[in-house]
């Protein structure tokens, strides 16, 4: 094979950088949306994550996965907690978590290092 070819591995593994990145992309611009757009981010994920055989990928997929699961469990706490208003600081503190999330997310991509479990 010569240096111009590149393997059908070598595509596979870019196509599944790209799809996290965009998965990454997706969860960026999700606050703006209402979340609605972590749906399409979260269903991403599910399938690559179970489709993968890259540890590397996977652990971001399922990164991606925990923090929307996590966050849905908390919109559902504190949605009810803004009844007594103090809802309103957690939902503050939960969007500054999940852009944390995401920015440790990419830092730990862009270095070539896979997530914690």
């Amino acid at each position: 094979m010569t240096e111009l070819q590149t393997s059908d591995a070598e595509l596979a593994e870019s196509g599944e950088r790209t799809t996290l990145i965009i998965a990454y992309a997706l969860d960026l611009i999700a606050p703006f949306t209402g979340f609605l757009i972590a749906i399409v981010s979260v269903i991403i994920s599910h399938i690559k994550a179970a489709e993968t055989q890259n540890a590397f990928i996977r652990s971001h997929h399922r990164w991606l996965i925990r923090t929307f699961w996590w966050n849905l469990l908390w919109v559902i706490v504190f949605g009810v907690l803004t009844l007594v208003f103090i809802g309103y600081f957690g939902l503050l503190a939960l969007v500054i978590w999940w852009y944390y999330r995401m920015v440790r997310g990419l830092i730990d991509y862009s270095n070539n290092r896979s997530m914690p479990a």
